[in-house]
């Protein structure tokens, strides 16, 4: 099967569908691999690398989509670009089909297969082909560095014989993969972060990244089943707006991340927050395409206020890695799809038909909902919540298993311990109770500290290792070929080999808490 890969032809477009690495994969998967010519260059790939992975050079975009089964593209097809292909081509592209109504027909009228990469469901045996995540990794990423840029100090904290430097204060709205990107690269650069997303369930996820969770005092959440945030009450987003505006006159740097699929971005940002922040703060609006989360974001163009403020609403799409990135998405799919030996559409699979907006000359879109929990006759089971009487019998019935297994368990180590008792030496009994003393010793101190400070150092198994260098010092005799000494000495190597492990790790994980 041949695959085609042609040139974007948006001026604003630099990614590319292949690069290099990815040619050599697809070629083990199978598929002869034509690239048109320049197809890479605004990436930084030229037609020479891309023949030395194997690649075939092509002059036009006629070849690619005349000749090819399959075409990898990024950008949706223009008019002209979708006259060109023949029928039964198989497209793999960003399509953005809520959007794209009429783009869809014309596909449809060509018989051209069209996946939408944009709609792939987000789902776990799918999240190697999601490029949504992919571009959104490298866009949060990015933020934070031309934000910086435009910030114009430094995001980390210094004491120098100069004077003293604050700390940036950057606020990240949205705790999508995009948010916690640029929270990662803010806080690895010495910021102070805060971050807001009306899903309570990403506090932990926040908190984790090194930033201050910022919620308001209603008892309300956001989330939803397709991972992304659902519209809040009026009251909700009067309390956040009232949020918006306190931390708009502290913050130097404020990322918006928020987008839902098919719908302009909502307004979280408006005139009035713009006018409390200081001169020289910078506002990088990553929904900027969709109409941007701020309301002063002009698409495309960066620009300041008059009162100072650097509104970002466009970004430097790092070409080179976000063709990789995306490359290998695509790869992925091809991969689920049958390669090219056994290449095959089907409509039975969630990630193919979910995807699939356009098969056999039909649209395919809205698609089905994708049933999570599904029974033996079809539906989706529904969850109850159980009785207070079912709840009690089933704490009532794991106590009592509870209390079995420890009979049991106490039956057996005492029946070993007589056992023991009856047969073994006096000088074995006297050990044994030394080590079973030492080991609970050990295990009641570690236990007992709590789970947040656990380091590898504070580990049972150190615990552990240090009972086992200590028995093998007192077992070590000038004797080298005595048995015991040997068996001692390895002993006290492989266990000091566990200790020492556990104070290099401790030394780097309490340096990546070091500004």
């Amino acid at each position: 099967m041949k695959v085609g890969i042609p040139s974007e032809i948006f001026p604003n477009e630099l990614r590319v569908a292949a690069t290099p690495k990815t040619v050599k994969r697809l070629q083990k998967q199978g598929f002869e691999v034509y690239i048109q010519h320049n197809a890479g260059i605004k990436a930084n790939f030229s037609d020479k690398e891309f023949e030395e992975a194997g690649a075939k050079i092509v002059n036009t975009a006629a070849d690619i989509y005349g000749n090819s089964d399959i075409v990898l593209k990024v950008k949706e097809p223009s008019a002209e670009e979708v006259s060109m292909m023949k029928e039964g081509l198989v497209l793999l592209s960003y399509l953005w089909p809520a959007q794209n109504q009429e783009l869809l027909k014309k596909l449809a009228e060509k018989k051209v297969n069209a996946v939408a990469m944009d709609a792939i469901p987000r789902i776990s045996r799918a999240q190697k082909m999601d490029v949504l995540s992919s571009m959104a990794n490298i866009a949060g990423y990015r933020s934070v560095i031309e934000g910086s840029f435009h910030f114009g100090r430094f995001l980390n904290g210094q004491i120098t014989a100069a004077g003293k430097v604050e700390p940036a204060k950057v606020l990240v709205i949205g705790a999508g993969v995009a948010g916690l990107a640029a929270i990662g690269a803010a806080n690895s650069l010495g910021a102070i972060v805060r971050a807001f997303d009306t899903r309570k369930e990403v506090a932990e996820q926040i908190e984790s990244m090194g930033a201050q969770f910022l919620t308001v005092e209603i008892e309300e959440d956001g989330a939803t089943s397709s991972g992304y945030s659902k519209e809040m009450s009026k009251e909700f987003i009067e309390a956040e707006m009232k949020l918006f505006l306190e931390q708009a006159k502290e913050v130097d740097i404020v990322i918006t991340t928020a987008q839902i699929p098919g719908r302009p971005a909502p307004k979280l940002w408006l005139d009035y927050h713009v006018a409390a922040m200081k001169p020289g703060s910078v506002i990088v609006d990553l929904a900027a395409s969709t109409g941007g989360n701020c309301a002063l974001t002009k698409d495309g163009e960066v620009y300041t206020t008059d009162n100072g403020v650097t509104i970002v609403g466009k970004l430097n799409q790092l070409p080179n890695q976000a063709s990789q990135l995306y490359g290998n998405n695509l790869c992925h799919l091809l991969d689920d799809m049958g390669k090219a030996e056994k290449f095959k559409i089907d409509m039975e699979d969630a990630v193919v038909s979910r995807a699939m907006v356009t098969y056999d000359g039909k649209v395919n879109w809205p698609p089905a909902p994708l049933q999570v929990s599904p029974t033996a006759g079809g539906g989706a089971k529904k969850a109850t919540a159980p009785t207070t009487e079912e709840v009690k019998i089933s704490e009532q019935e794991k106590a009592k298993k509870t209390a079995l297994t420890t009979l049991i368990s106490l039956a057996v180590v005492g029946g070993l311990l007589l056992l023991v008792g009856k047969f073994a030496p006096s000088e074995f009994i006297q050990h044994f109770t030394v080590f079973v003393l030492a080991v609970f010793v050990g295990w009641q101190v570690i236990s007992n500290v709590s789970h947040s400070l656990h380091t590898p150092l504070m580990a049972v198994t150190n615990a552990i290792s240090g009972i086992i260098i200590i028995g093998g010092l007192l077992q070590t005799t000038d004797d080298f070929a005595n048995p015991i000494t040997i068996l001692a000495c390895i002993a006290i190597l492989v266990a000091s080999i566990n200790v020492v492990g556990g104070f290099v790790v401790t030394h780097r994980m309490l340096k990546m808490f070091k500004k």
